[in-house]
């Protein structure tokens, strides 16, 4: 039987069955590479969700207590719960008594075992509950396997608001990200943008922040498309609470995901973490405005990392908004202008953007001799037959023959014997003799 991968594609070999086993980078292969396997210490099922009433798994609830414990995208304490498995470095962290973890330090414990006091993961189970959410782990059938490509980094878990499967709807997402304080153009390109992704089918994912981040959300929401919002507090916090409506709307029609648990409140280091599972979630980001020094760029960067797509909008180069996007262009970064650009680049094979054509004149269609004859007439006054000739390079009798058929198609007109270009007649700036 075959495998499914991270992005949904088949694969040749068996996939795994009722095992969880956390994928870590194999130091070897560069971002976006294969991951190597290895099983955790406890292996966790990732059977249905607990039906009302009957408690959660004990591996479940260890990671709903972590996540209350430990700060998002710490690489200690993550090859802390690789090495242990979530149950044993939960009874480590709530036990003053219990052996350290190798390598960690008495005052990093110290702190986190303060901190463990706080945990009451039934309570925060109940909670995600109560606003119609979940929590899902790695090994759970909705678990985004392209999150695993950040290694120890990996969320604990994810806590979800709304009815879509995450996995499912992150199989075809695109991250849109840019600047708080855009202004009117790069709103106006986030939202556009962002609906012509989900009018083709694409999940556009984003933060939920004022600025870029809300256009692309309240873009895809007005063309009843996909979106999800990856937050930097409890599902249940709306963060900025300028945005309490539109996150009620995105939990509604979409996906709210935090790696934080209900009730807990961000940090400035929680929005830079934050942007690494907006990076490792979809296929690319787009950066829309974003200044020199922006956290929509430390995405991008860590979407490259990843392997994944990074583009960029461009915008007025006199505007500072558009100072840091014009930089990760100069790099590895791909330009884009619409949403179909957008998918040529993640998309599948065959998704191709429509060829770019400036508008067809009339002109345009000439055939190369009739077109060689139209250069030879001055731009003003007339010319006979035999000057025209000379001037084009083409034997009396083909002149005329052209002549004629410029006379058809309203490019010419005769005055007697001799000719003139007609003053409404549709010529080009790049007329070798001028034109009108």
């Amino acid at each position: 039987m075959n495998g499914i991968d991270a992005w949904g594609f088949a694969t040749d070999g068996p996939e795994s069955a009722g095992k969880h086993r956390d994928r870590t980078p194999d130091p070897a292969a560069g971002p976006g590479h294969a991951m190597t396997t290895r099983a955790e210490p406890r292996p966790v099922t990732a059977g249905p969700r607990p039906a009302a009433g009957e408690a959660p798994e004990p591996w479940r609830t260890a990671r709903a207590a972590l996540t209350r414990i430990l700060e998002p995208g710490d690489e200690t304490t993550g090859r802390w719960l690789r090495e242990m498995g979530p149950e044993a470095l939960w009874h480590t962290l709530s036990n003053d008594d219990a052996d350290l973890p190798t390598g960690a330090s008495p005052a990093k414990i110290a702190g986190l075992r303060l901190r463990a006091t706080r945990a009451h993961p039934t309570a925060d189970l109940d909670a995600v509950t109560a606003v119609g959410g979940r929590f899902i782990c790695p090994g759970d059938d909705e678990w985004p396997g392209q999150l695993d490509d950040l290694g120890d980094a990996r969320p604990i878990g994810l806590w979800v608001r709304g009815t879509a499967n995450l996995r499912l709807w992150a199989l075809r997402s695109v991250a849109v990200v840019g600047a708080r304080a855009c202004t009117e153009y790069g709103a106006h390109l986030a939202a556009t943008l962002s609906a012509g992704l989900a009018d083709r089918g694409w999940t556009v994912v984003s933060g939920a922040a004022y600025g870029v981040d809300g256009a692309a959300h309240r873009g895809t929401l007005a063309a009843d498309g996909a979106t999800i919002a990856v937050m930097a507090s409890g599902v249940d916090h709306p963060y900025p609470r300028g945005h309490t409506e539109l996150i009620g709307r995105i939990a509604g029609q979409g996906l709210v995901v935090a790696e934080l648990p209900p009730g807990d409140h961000p940090t400035r280091s929680r929005f830079i973490q934050r942007n690494r599972v907006i990076a490792a979630l979809t296929r690319g980001t787009v950066v829309v405005e974003a200044e020199l020094r922006s956290g929509s760029l430390v995405t991008a960067r860590r979407a490259q990392t990843l392997g994944r797509f990074t583009m960029g909008m461009p915008g007025p180069v006199t505007s500072g908004l558009s100072a840091g996007v014009h930089q990760l262009l100069r790099g590895e970064a791909a330009v884009v202008t619409d949403a179909d650009e957008v998918i040529e680049l993640v998309g599948s094979i065959g998704d191709l953007a429509p060829e770019r054509q400036g508008q067809t004149r009339i002109r345009d269609l000439l055939d190369p001799v009739a077109a060689v004859v139209l250069e030879a007439l001055p731009a003003r006054g007339t010319a006979d037959t035999g000057h025209l000739a000379q001037e084009a390079g083409t034997p009396r009798d083909v002149t005329r023959a052209k002549l004629f058929e410029l006379l058809s198609l309203g490019f010419v007109q005769r005055c007697g014997d001799r000719w003139e270009l007609a003053r409404c007649a549709e010529t080009t700036g790049g007329s070798r003799r001028g034109g009108t």
